[in-house]
């Protein structure tokens, strides 16, 4: 199963979400098989980020956007495990603090893109300034356009820098999101992740539905996709996930860069070295 066909948010055509199924384990039997191909995945993203950096050609940066409780830093944790840390920078965006308010809104986004032969994973993003704001009123639906178009220009400027931009919804149901919130209630471990904000935003459920509708519609591109990741299965989701990102990654035929140096001439110095070495035993 192409997940990358099966999931993407067309360009140019409106998005409704009740056309994705949250439930959806498609082309997957069960959660063995899942792991089976998320331990092959895993294994080409860890070769292919290091192909990434040594070439330097490129860069990666994975949006991941969703509801309370969709799964983003389970996602993170889960999926992405197989890159090394050194290569990885991953930001969460939380409200804005006074100093980024009194800039534009995208600027506190671009402290965080990723240099070429590095990744950078978004927790949250850009895309809160079209989607909270817009929910509780802060901007209208005018200035939401004008941030969409600016959203377009900005990753429009990232791509033609060379890097590689995936973007991610992890689409789960009303019904799973409270069963969720629930875990946070009993667990001792997850009650930390209780807030006010995961009841007091539910009411404004199809609110947020809508506005994402719009983003994803809005600011879905070849060059910088959407895919809608039906996640109330979480075997699946991560499955999902790294096929789409490893694809990616395998389109840009990424190679090793050639010796800089005399190989011939490395050797020659090693074998000496090495025959000093033998001689002063």
């Amino acid at each position: 199963m192409d997940y990358r066909k099966a999931f993407f948010v067309e360009p140019g055509k409106k998005l409704k979400l009740k056309d994705f199924d949250p439930n959806s384990t498609e082309g997957c039997d069960s959660k063995e098989a899942a792991a089976g191909g998320l331990d092959a995945y895993g294994q080409a993203l860890a070769h292919q980020q290091k192909l990434l950096y040594a070439e330097k050609k490129h860069a990666l940066l994975i949006v991941l956007q969703g509801s309370d409780a969709s799964g983003k830093d389970g996602a993170i944790r889960r999926t992405f495990t197989c890159f090394n840390p050194q290569g990885v920078n991953v930001t969460s965006f939380k409200e804005p603090t006074p100093v980024e308010l009194a800039h534009d809104f995208l600027w506190r986004i671009h402290w965080h893109v990723p240099a070429k032969g590095d990744v950078a994973i978004f927790n949250r993003s850009h895309y809160e300034d079209v989607l909270i704001t817009r929910v509780r009123k802060i901007i209208d639906d005018k200035t939401a356009v004008d941030r969409l178009a600016r959203i377009r220009d900005f990753e429009t400027l990232l791509v033609e820098s060379g890097t590689v931009i995936l973007k991610f919804f992890l689409h789960i149901s009303k019904e799973e999101q409270l069963a969720r919130f629930e875990k946070r209630l009993v667990d001792p471990e997850r009650n930390w992740k209780i807030s006010e904000a995961d009841y007091s935003e539910r009411p404004f459920w199809d609110d947020y539905i809508k506005v994402y509708e719009d983003a994803l519609s809005a600011t879905s591109t070849k060059s910088a996709p959407w895919y809608v990741i039906p996640s109330n299965r979480k075997w699946f989701r991560d499955l999902a996930l790294s096929q789409i990102v490893a694809d990616a990654l395998d389109d840009l035929h990424l190679r090793f860069p050639e010796p800089t140096v005399d190989l011939a001439e490395i050797r020659r110095k090693y074998h000496a070295a090495l025959a000093a070495q033998d001689a002063d035993k």
